[in-house]
């Protein structure tokens, strides 16, 4: 069942993701080579805490960490360690934060030092999908013109779209309905309607599409080795189109 926000709820969750865009901000900055992505998930730890939030994945199904942060291949929830990022890594950080009972979730790739040219491009094509996405979040349209935009726009440029994990509804909750898939037909899904919150959040690969799990159970890596890149914003549906929520 979907659940409908009303002004008042999406204000609240427009702190939380003030929160997550100002979080992200300032560990992004810490970025460098020899940083490792447990100490980068610390200083996010820390940071949401100390703006009066509480990080939605920590122990969230059992998960350890306060954020995911994937480098590379990693397509999604990678558990921070101590290995040091390198000079050409791509590395996604992916939070959320409850706020007064409300929660809002956002990710970002960025390079590590100088990154190669096909790492980039794979970065700037994930992130114009993203808000591709984001603007067929209109009232009146359905949740298959943001699945079949994105879509097309990534394979159009000859990458992989991730199958096996979407977007998601996002409230009360970090997950509620409707999921929010990264490929599909226009015109198609559930109705997109005023106070809808979800979030929006393509998953695009350098070669095959194909995923495979860790034996941690988390981590979901390309199943080719190549590099995958992951955005996501949390979005608001109104009479006068889509809000991004997750930005300062």
């Amino acid at each position: 069942m979907i659940l409908y926000k009303s002004t008042a709820d999406i204000a609240k969750m427009r702190e939380a993701g003030r929160i997550v865009a100002r979080t992200m901000r300032e560990v992004a900055a810490c970025i460098a080579p020899g940083v490792t992505t447990k100490e980068l998930d610390a200083m996010a730890g820390e940071k949401i805490r100390a703006a009066g939030g509480v990080p939605s994945f920590k122990d969230y199904r059992g998960y350890p960490a306060d954020t995911c942060i994937s480098v590379n291949e990693m397509v999604v929830h990678g558990i921070p360690n101590d290995r040091p990022l390198g000079e050409g890594d791509i590395v996604t950080l992916d939070f959320g934060v409850i706020l007064d009972g409300w929660h809002a979730d956002g990710a970002w790739t960025y390079p590590v030092g100088k990154i190669a040219p096909n790492a980039q491009r794979l970065m700037n094509i994930t992130r114009e999908a993203l808000m591709q996405g984001i603007a067929k979040a209109k009232a009146g349209n359905r949740v298959g013109d943001i699945a079949s935009t994105v879509q097309r726009y990534c394979e159009s440029n000859g990458y992989g779209v991730v199958t096996e994990l979407v977007g998601h509804g996002i409230g009360r909750k970090l997950h509620e309905e409707p999921s929010i898939p990264n490929v599909g037909r226009p015109g198609k899904g559930e109705p997109i309607r005023p106070g809808m919150t979800f979030c929006v959040e393509p998953m695009i690969n350098e070669g095959t599409a194909d995923v495979r799990y860790l034996d941690d159970k988390w981590t979901v890596v390309t199943a080719d080795g190549k590099l995958s890149a992951h955005f996501e914003h949390t979005v608001a549906v109104t009479k006068e189109g889509p809000v991004i929520l997750t930005q300062e």
